[in-house]
């Protein structure tokens, strides 16, 4: 039998993990720890620096992840993608445990937020529990020391993808906008609204901008750019808002 832990890792800094999630992962009998590949390997060192600090010595199995194939309708491709995560998985775990136990994961933010860890737990048919960590929307908003919401009103998270899509949500005052790879706020119309932005949020690299979207967005674009092509990878969200 295989217990799975699910530990959110906040969005970098290494003191985002919380007491209970440094405690899951001392009580694990083996931390699985995923491989973004090439490029992306500041990821990996991230959460080994982690677990150096606070699991120092511990069994750790790495896995590299399969690639979404991006020529497929996307909920078909995101379907395979999950199903060909889930064999990489359980392939790892079983080689470093044959007789079972307890696995922990270190996940970005929190594994209930855009994060298709659980969904992928369940096609491998582990129980799951989860130990919730720091969004990207808390280390945005703690970074820009503004609110999520306006007085009296909702908050609307989204993707990139949905906001290219539909636009700017007709009854919505503030959207935050995930997993947004094509800048989707250059898509909308930008008089009225004003944007914060942060990429690498939490870490030594992490990079922030705001203001009106008409003057910021195009700065952002090109900021976001650059970074991309420096560290070969990029992880953002931002937040927008309605104007007076």
């Amino acid at each position: 039998m295989i217990d799975l832990v699910l530990v959110g890792a906040g969005t970098g800094h290494p003191d985002h993990l919380t007491l209970q999630g440094v405690r899951a992962l001392q009580e694990a009998d083996l931390v699985l720890l995923p491989r973004k590949g090439a490029g992306k390997e500041d990821l990996a060192h991230l959460r080994l620096a982690m677990l150096a600090r606070h699991r120092p010595g511990g069994l750790v199995a790495e896995v590299d992840l399969p690639v979404r194939d991006q020529d497929l309708p996307y909920l078909q491709g995101v379907e395979l993608w999950h199903d060909a995560i889930a064999a990489a998985w359980e392939a790892a775990v079983r080689a470093a445990l044959p007789e079972g136990g307890t696995v922990a994961m270190l996940v970005w933010g929190d594994p209930s937020l855009y994060d298709s860890s659980l969904r992928i737990a369940a096609r491998v048919g582990w129980p799951a529990k989860v130990v919730p960590g720091i969004t990207a929307v808390q280390a945005l908003c703690a970074a820009h020391v503004i609110p999520l919401n306006s007085v009296g009103n909702e908050v609307l998270i989204t993707t990139g993808r949905r906001l290219r899509e539909g636009g700017f949500p007709a009854d919505a005052d503030r959207v935050v906008v995930m997993l947004d790879g094509e800048c989707s706020f250059r898509a909308l119309a930008p008089e009225g609204l004003f944007i914060w932005w942060g990429a690498y949020l939490g870490m030594g690299e992490e990079m922030l901008d705001m203001g009106p979207l008409a003057e910021a967005g195009a700065r952002i674009f090109e900021a976001r750019a650059r970074a991309r092509a420096a560290h070969g990878w990029i992880m953002d969200c931002y937040l927008l808002a309605r104007t007076a």
